[in-house]
């Protein structure tokens, strides 16, 4: 058997991050009954559900640390490694820092498997980290029943640059930097529906650094910022509202959507993880589209896999932020998709 003839994903009963534990269920891990002894230098943790812990190095700069891995969203080993990569990473630039050092974690089925597959997906993540500028400078494995990969990452951050997911002010508006859709579409692939047309767009996206978040750190009128991963946008929103003591109106036709989204959406093709995001924060939001409830969580509740960056920014910063967009290659996403407003009976208002 040739290596092009395995399918990773159907060595997986997940894929990419949709295989995120549901909100709900991670409130209950993470719950704690005795509270955590404080740390100074600790200018980060997981007190507000951020991207990184971030650490006080005491000279003006913070140390960004954070992890992501996943089963495969794709089938290609190569490809694999490339995105797991690129979400990764993707942490460490929606801190407003620069990653500087990654570590690979390898969960691969030995007897199932061939260890030469495992080796594309390094190779993957090592394009990817070139790209990144930094090295991938070690790791560690285990014999694990599915394919497992990622990246635990670091960066570095001026500490007046660091961007945080909570820290939004009323009239903020909201931009996001990619299209969403990528847990309907990578199910669609998985079920063997997916247009080679839409697979290149799915991918093409999937493989894309969030380099722009580094940039959007200089910019002090960024007051918040956060990368749209396994919760799906709404999730993510919520995170973003609550965790400043606002509310976000958002505008549906807006949102951008990857070719091809709404197609297999109608047909019935969604990830499971998507009625369990739904499950844990869809009473958080009012529905003033018109569109049925079933048809919004479908789109908005769709676990996202190397998501773009959701970012508030003041209104006299809006040209600033459009013009750095637009010089990382992201003039489709120029406009904003809403606004963070006080705090109102729900968090999300979809207008």
């Amino acid at each position: 058997m040739n290596l092009s003839d395995y399918a990773l994903t159907a060595y997986s009963h997940g894929g990419g991050c949709g295989c995120k534990i549901a909100p709900s269920v991670l409130d209950t891990i993470l719950h704690q009954a005795r509270p955590a002894q404080p740390n100074a230098n600790l200018l980060v943790g997981n007190q507000s559900r951020d991207d990184a812990a971030v650490y006080n190095l005491g000279n003006g700069q913070a140390l960004i640390s954070t992890t992501d891995f996943f089963m495969p969203i794709v089938d290609d080993a190569v490809d694999f490694g490339k995105i797991a990569s690129a979400n990764a990473i993707s942490d460490v630039y929606a801190m407003g820092g620069k990653p500087v050092l990654a570590i690979a974690i390898l969960g691969w089925p030995v007897e199932k498997l061939p260890a030469e597959l495992a080796n594309k997906v390094l190779e993957g993540a090592r394009a990817i980290c070139e790209e990144a500028g930094i090295p991938l400078a070690g790791g560690h494995s285990i014999d694990s029943p599915e394919p497992i990969f990622g990246l635990a990452v670091n960066g570095l951050v001026n500490i007046q640059n660091l961007k945080q997911n909570n820290t939004g002010k009323p009239g903020d508006l909201l931009f996001l930097t990619k299209s969403i859709g990528t847990g309907i579409l990578s199910t669609a692939q998985k079920r063997k529906k997916l247009s080679p047309v839409h697979y290149a767009g799915l991918l093409n996206q999937l493989i894309q650094l969030n380099k722009v978040g580094a940039a959007l750190g200089d910019l002090e009128g960024v007051h918040a910022m956060t990368d749209v991963t396994g919760f799906g946008l709404l999730g993510h929103l919520i995170e973003v509202a609550e965790g400043a003591g606002l509310s976000a109106e958002i505008r549906l036709k807006d949102i951008p959507l990857l070719d091809g989204t709404t197609f297999y959406l109608e047909q019935g093709i969604q990830p499971g993880a998507t009625k369990r995001n739904a499950a844990s924060y869809y009473h958080k939001v009012k529905n003033s589209t018109g569109h049925p409830d079933d048809y919004i969580t479908g789109l908005l509740a769709d676990p996202q896999t190397n998501g773009g960056l959701l970012i508030a920014a003041a209104p006299d910063e809006k040209s600033r932020v459009q013009d750095m967009l637009a010089q990382y290659g992201l003039g489709n996403y120029l406009e904003p998709i809403g606004m963070l407003t006080e705090a109102g009976e729900k968090r999300v208002n979809l207008i």
